[in-house]
């Protein structure tokens, strides 16, 4: 009895041709098409030259200046909110963070009669360790991020009152604008930068510098795949190797660093802090990250989508009040943008999901 010889493998076929996808070699149309900020630089456009048609003022110098201001005010904090929602989470304790941070940088340089400077070191500490607080608290326990955001938001809207009143007698700090160090202090979060004439907030060039660097971190680092890989599936990514834990305790520090420096912002451009603001600012960072084409779910989007998402929103609340629109139709233009954003960045997804 003779042996069987083995069947010949058969000829490879079309679909049997195909190389690693890793390997194939993407046309630059394609790849604009993978972007995730696609569509928010297509609805940005649509704003601009909307409103530079509604508005005779628009387009002047100083006007794009205050769009710039206004965008940049959201977008420091809607940057490192996309990082974090990219990362498969949320912080709804965003918005009062931003309060809390300037609460403790005027209260403790006021109480203790300090440099305005060691209140702003020791806010910076406070703040992180917030962030710190929301990364461990969900790293070690079963609650969703929005549990237990929402907990540290509720505490720190009431912390940020009770203290207050209980330092201050009032609801809002004591003037410090008379301190050692607020000069300097202001030069740095708040002053003005004259350019042809045009007054620039010097809250663009940090949130300039936040998009760079959030966009290399993303884009050329490990821990930019360690973003990705945890909200993309945070099991398969511990499977891999991913410090899940540590990932997710960073970008919450991230979050918390973005309200340290718009907390600041706001302190030295007025001096005074009133204890009640931020609450539901929130929600406009991640309607920006979301316009941005950040996913809900997770594990896609980009920071400079993030900030395109901001710059919307700039151009909208700026763009109605030049138009001499009422400015209450704002959140109705908020929330169209919203819903055309979600839409067109979901078409462009599955584009670029068919075109590969």
């Amino acid at each position: 009895m003779t042996a069987t010889a083995p069947a010949p493998a058969p000829s490879p076929g079309p679909a049997d041709t195909k190389t690693d996808e890793r390997l194939l070699k993407s046309s630059p149309l394609k790849k604009l098409m993978g972007r995730p900020e696609l569509g928010s630089v297509v609805g940005a456009i649509a704003v601009f030259i909307f409103f530079a048609v509604a508005a005779d003022s628009f387009l002047q110098a100083t006007s794009l200046a205050t769009v710039l201001y206004a965008a940049s005010t959201l977008g420091i904090m809607a940057v490192p909110v996309a990082l974090l929602m990219i990362g498969g989470e949320f912080d709804l304790s965003a918005g009062v963070m931003v309060t809390t941070s300037a609460l403790v940088s005027s209260m403790f340089s006021y109480q203790m009669t300090a440099n305005v400077w060691v209140g702003v070191l020791v806010s910076l500490v406070v703040t992180l360790a917030i962030g710190v607080f929301n990364g461990v608290m969900l790293t070690r326990t079963d609650p969703p991020s929005f549990i237990i955001t929402l907990g540290t938001f509720l505490m720190l809207t009431g912390m940020n009152l009770g203290f207050t009143k209980l330092i201050s007698g009032t609801v809002s700090t004591k003037s410090i604008a008379d301190m050692e160090g607020f000069s300097s202090a202001k030069n740095v979060f708040a002053s003005t930068l004259t350019i042809g004439g045009v007054d620039f907030k010097i809250t663009i060039l940090w949130w300039l510098g936040l998009i760079a660097v959030a966009t290399w971190v993303l884009l050329r680092t490990r821990v930019g795949n360690w973003i990705f890989a945890v909200g993309g599936g945070e099991e398969a990514a511990r499977a891999v190797g991913v410090p899940v834990a540590i990932t997710k305790i960073g970008l919450y520090m991230g979050v918390a660093f973005g309200a340290w420096v718009s907390g600041q912002h706001l302190l030295f451009s007025y001096d005074v802090v009133q204890s009640g603001e931020g609450v539901g600012n929130e929600l406009i960072y991640i309607i920006a990250a979301v316009i941005g084409g950040c996913l809900i779910t997770g594990g896609y989007g980009s920071a400079v989508g993030a900030a395109v998402g901001a710059l919307i929103f700039g151009m909208v609340s700026k763009g109605i009040v030049f138009a001499e629109w009422n400015p209450d139709w704002f959140k109705f233009f908020l929330g169209v943008m919203l819903l055309l954003a979600t839409l067109l960045n979901h078409w462009v997804r599955k584009r670029a999901e068919a075109t590969k």
